[in-house]
C-alpha cells in the first residue's frame, strides 16, 4: 500500500526547557507566565513550537537564546561564559496534554550558572527564576505571597523529571560544574550539590571526596576571598565525565 498522509491525523512538535541554576543557595527553575490561551495567566515552563526548517536539538537551542541569552556548548568542551550544558531530557506525547491540538513535546535539559533575571519573550507576559519546589506546589502560597497553581499542562511532570535528572547525573557525572563559572572553589561546588539534592554536606568530608577524585577537579593556581575569609583555592572542571568513585546522594 503506498503512503497516503490524509490517512493520519496533523500534529505539532514542541521543545520545553528546563532551565535550572543555583540562586541564593536554592535549585531555581526558570518560569514564564502564559499571556495567551490555553492556561493564560499560569506560570509554565518555557518553550515553543519546532520550526518547520530546524530540527529538535536547534529549536532548544533557539529558545534557550531567546528565553535566557544563553548559548548552548559541548559539555565535554572547557567551561565558558555565557554558556549552558544543553540536553533532551524525554519526550511526552499524552493525546490530552494540550487542548489546541495533538502536540508531542520534546523537553530538554539546561543548566547553567547563577543567571540574571530572565526577560519574558514569546507569548509570556512575565518570566521569573523560582525554586522548584514552589514550582512543583500544588496549593497554598509561593515566596511572594501569591497563590501557587500547578504549572500549565504536564510541566509539573517534566519539571519533575528534569530535577532528578539533575540530581542523578551529579551523583556519577562532572554535570554539577555546569552550575559553576569556570573558575570556581570547593565551598561553591559544595554549595551546588547540597541545593541540587536539597541536603547539607559536611564541608571537610566533601572536599576530601572532590579533590580525591581523578579528574574532577584542576587547581588554576588562583585564590579567590569573594567568599570572605581567608582565600580560598580556585579550581576548575578537570577532563572527567564520570566519577569514579562516584559522589552518592546522602539519604534522607
Amino acid at each position: 500500500m503506498p503512503y497516503d498522509p490524509s490517512a493520519f491525523p496533523p500534529f505539532a512538535v514542541t521543545v520545553d526547557l528546563v532551565v535550572l541554576t543555583v540562586r541564593r543557595h536554592a535549585l531555581c527553575a526558570l518560569a514564564v507566565r502564559r499571556g495567551e490561551p490555553p492556561f493564560q495567566g499560569r506560570w509554565a515552563l518555557p518553550g515553543g513550537f519546532v520550526r518547520a526548517d530546524e530540527d529538535l536539538s536547534q529549536a532548544a537551542a533557539r529558545e534557550l537564546v531567546e528565553e535566557t541569552g544563553l548559548r548552548a556548548h559541548d559539555p565535554a568542551a572547557p567551561a565558558q561564559d555565557n554558556g549552558a550544558h544543553l540536553e533532551q531530557l524525554a519526550t511526552y506525547g499524552d493525546p490530552k496534554r494540550d487542548p489546541r491540538m495533538r502536540v508531542v513535546s520534546v523537553a530538554h535539559l539546561a543548566l547553567a550558572p547563577d543567571l540574571p533575571a530572565p526577560r519574558a519573550g514569546g507569548d509570556a507576559s512575565n518570566a521569573r527564576w523560582a525554586p522548584v519546589e514552589e514550582l512543583l506546589q500544588q496549593g497554598g502560597y509561593g515566596r511572594d505571597g501569591e497563590p501557587v497553581a500547578p504549572l500549565a499542562f504536564d510541566h509539573a511532570q517534566i519539571l519533575a523529571d528534569g530535577v532528578e535528572r539533575a540530581r542523578s547525573k551529579i551523583e556519577y557525572s562532572s554535570l554539577a560544574t555546569a552550575f559553576c563559572p569556570p573558575e570556581f572553589t570547593v565551598g561553591e561546588l559544595r554549595r551546588v550539590y547540597e541545593a541540587v539534592w536539597a541536603v547539607a554536606l559536611d564541608p571537610r568530608n566533601f572536599h576530601r571526596k572532590v579533590t580525591g577524585t581523578p579528574g574532577f577537579l584542576v587547581p588554576t593556581g588562583g585564590t579567590t576571598t569573594r567568599q570572605g575569609g581567608r582565600p580560598a583555592q580556585l579550581f576548575r572542571a578537570g577532563g572527567a565525565t564520570l566519577l569514579n568513585p562516584p559522589m552518592l546522594r546522602p539519604e534522607v
